[in-house]
C-alpha cells in the first residue's frame, strides 16, 4: 500500500518535512481513512486521531561543545592553532605593566613601612621600578640584596 501523496499532503498541512510525518498504519480503520484521505481538513481530523504524527524536530547535540567549554575553563586548548591576533591583543601590554608595577611598588612600601628601607633609597627604587629598570619583584630583591639597601631592624625597636 502506497501512501506517499497522503503523507506529501499531511507535511503541506502540518508545514513541516515528510520526514516528519509518521502514519500509523497499525489498525484496518485506519488504513482505510488515510486510503480516503485527499483533504487538509481530513489530515487534521486524523492527526487528532493520532493516525498522522508529527514527529518533534531534531536538535543539534551539546555534548561535544559542552565537553570542549569544560576543557577551555581548564586552561587546555590555548596552542598556537588556536589562536588568532597577537600577543598583545590578548594580554594587552598596558595591563601587564600595571601588574608589574603595582606588585613592585606594594612591595617596596611594604619594605619602608617596616623601616627596612629609608626613604631616599626608597625613592631611588620607585624611580627605578617606573622607568622599567626591574623584571619582577625577584629582581627587585635581587638588587636590593646585592646592593646592600635594607636596614637591620632590631627586634627590641620594633616591639616599643
Amino acid at each position: 500500500m502506497k501512501l506517499s501523496k497522503q503523507k506529501e499532503l499531511a507535511a503541506r498541512t502540518l508545514n513541516v518535512s515528510k520526514k516528519r510525518i509518521k502514519l500509523n498504519t497499525s489498525t484496518p480503520e485506519g488504513k482505510k481513512d488515510l486510503k480516503e484521505l485527499i483533504s487538509r481538513e481530513g489530515v487534521r481530523d486524523l492527526v487528532e486521531d493520532k493516525i498522522i504524527v508529527k514527529t518533534p524536530k531534531k536538535g543539534n547535540s551539546r555534548t561535544r561543545a559542552n565537553h570542549i567549554l569544560v576543557q577551555k575553563k581548564k586552561g587546555r586548548r590555548t596552542g598556537h592553532g588556536s589562536r588568532k591576533g597577537t600577543a598583545n591583543a590578548r594580554h594587552g601590554e598596558k595591563s601587564k605593566w600595571m601588574v608589574k608595577i603595582r606588585a613592585l611598588r606594594a612591595l617596596l612600601k611594604e619594605l619602608k613601612d617596616s623601616d627596612r628601607l629609608d626613604t631616599k633609597t626608597h625613592k631611588e627604587l620607585y624611580l627605578k621600578s617606573k622607568g622599567n629598570f626591574f623584571r619582577n619583584k625577584r629582581h627587585l630583591m635581587l638588587f636590593i640584596e646585592q646592593n646592600n639597601l635594607l636596614k637591620e631592624v632590631n627586634k627590641n625597636e620594633k616591639s616599643k
